[in-house]
């Protein structure tokens, strides 16, 4: 009886085996097919030569036609950021960081498959139309944006200054189709500003001082430090820093802005590649004085990217409470890797972590007191912060404009005058 059993076990465990062997053996010869550079390349090749050969329009099928094509296909497919740039995208990329660019000043980017606006830039044709936050672009001109990728999308709304592109956007808000057409102009992106959209930066109540962060270019630390000054020439007491509808833009200057706040020495975000493995690591470095005053940070949907890294750094470190709505929740390190003829590539090499090891990308930083504006309220304080934007609405419109109140950043002063005594 023993002998049997201990034979029917011996059975069971050899047809495990050989089933988990066969099934082993099946996954590697998958995964060998899938890494095995010559097979794919061979079929890479073949479907070249066939398009070539056998494609109706001769003149769209040169080599390079097809391998830029395949390019830009094979990237796109990784994720919304990464992206094969040509050399007049990468020119255009470059000419963003020096901020100057001929387009109407939207932020855009991909958000439940659907292009969609992150921000309108201040004082911008965008802006003036009273864009929004959470806007979907539904066409471009004849174009449809349907399975547009986010970088052709920002191609095509850009162009020589003093031309003029249609879009056609449907706002979820209101559930309306808005169709806007906009004369391009020179976007010159002054990162920094005044609650009025200006550059004196007068103290508010209580002696406490105010800046607007809209993106993080190559000026904005120097720009912030600027206003910084100004105010303490005014006997600043308390800050209210406005990172709201701030897209982000360069990392390094997310951590410029930030050392003004915080000790010389300390993590402000850690980048993580494959595996958790640490790539990178910014701290503050000394390069301005450190502030200590009370602070307080508005963030909502719109804020973004380097933003929130500003955000999720000063929260983490209690240097500052968070006053708004969840941010975007763009984590992402997009590295740009130039090519030797002049094209490059955007691509997604790893993750922004807080100094608490929290995660932005997907989840976004939730902010300490939660005040919640409608898009239309934010949009409303985006063309009274614009010269002229209230100008662009009709006389009932304008009334609702100049009557909405800035919940979040009363909220702000409550906190911060609260501090104060």
């Amino acid at each position: 009886m023993r002998q049997r059993i201990f034979t029917a076990v011996l059975a069971i465990a050899l047809g495990v085996n050989l089933y988990l062997g066969a099934r082993n053996l099946a996954t590697s010869a998958e995964v060998r097919g899938k890494e095995d550079v010559y097979a794919n390349m061979e079929k890479f090749t073949r479907v070249l030569e066939t398009v070539r050969r056998e494609y109706v329009d001769e003149d769209r099928v040169s080599y390079e036609d097809l391998v830029q094509g395949a390019l830009r296909g094979m990237i796109q497919t990784l994720d919304p950021h990464s992206e094969y740039m040509d050399a007049k995208k990468y020119q255009a990329l470059q000419s963003d960081t020096m901020q100057q660019f001929g387009g109407i000043g939207v932020v855009v980017s991909m958000r439940d498959n659907w292009l969609t606006v992150v921000a309108p830039m201040d004082d911008t044709p965008g802006s003036r139309a009273g864009l929004m936050p959470g806007d979907r672009i539904m066409k471009i001109g004849e174009k449809s944006a349907k399975n547009m990728s986010l970088n052709d999308a920002v191609g095509i709304m850009r162009g020589k200054p003093g031309t003029e592109v249609t879009v056609v956007f449907y706002r979820p808000s209101s559930d309306k189709d808005l169709t806007f057409t906009f004369k391009r102009e020179i976007i010159k992106t002054k990162s920094v500003s005044d609650l009025d959209g200006g550059g004196k930066y007068d103290l508010l109540e209580s002696e406490i001082g105010y800046v607007r962060m809209s993106g993080f270019s190559e000026k904005t630390a120097s720009e912030l430090e600027l206003a910084l000054v100004k105010m303490e020439e005014r006997g600043l007491k308390a800050i209210v820093l406005d990172l709201r509808d701030n897209p982000g833009g360069l990392l390094t200057q997310s951590a410029y802005v930030t050392e003004k706040f915080i000790p010389e020495g300390q993590v402000v975000v850690t980048t993580e590649g494959r595996e958790q493995r640490q790539l990178d690591k910014l701290v503050a470095g000394g390069r301005f004085k450190e502030r200590t005053l009370p602070m307080v940070v508005l963030v909502n949907g719109g804020s973004a990217s380097a933003a929130e890294i500003v955000a999720g750094c000063l929260q983490d470190l209690g240097r500052a409470e968070l006053v708004g709505m969840k941010t975007f929740g763009k984590g992402s390190v997009q590295s740009i890797l130039p090519l030797h003829d002049g094209s490059a590539l955007r691509l997604t090499t790893a993750k922004y972590y807080t100094p608490k090891h929290r995660t932005i990308h997907g989840k976004g930083i939730m902010p300490d007191h939660v005040v919640e504006m409608s898009p239309e309220q934010m949009g409303h304080l985006a063309l009274k912060r614009s010269p002229g934007g209230l100008g662009t609405l009709s006389e009932e419109d304008r009334k609702k404009a100049e009557a909405t109140i800035d919940l979040q950043l009363k909220k702000a002063l409550e906190l911060l005058k609260a501090k104060l005594k």
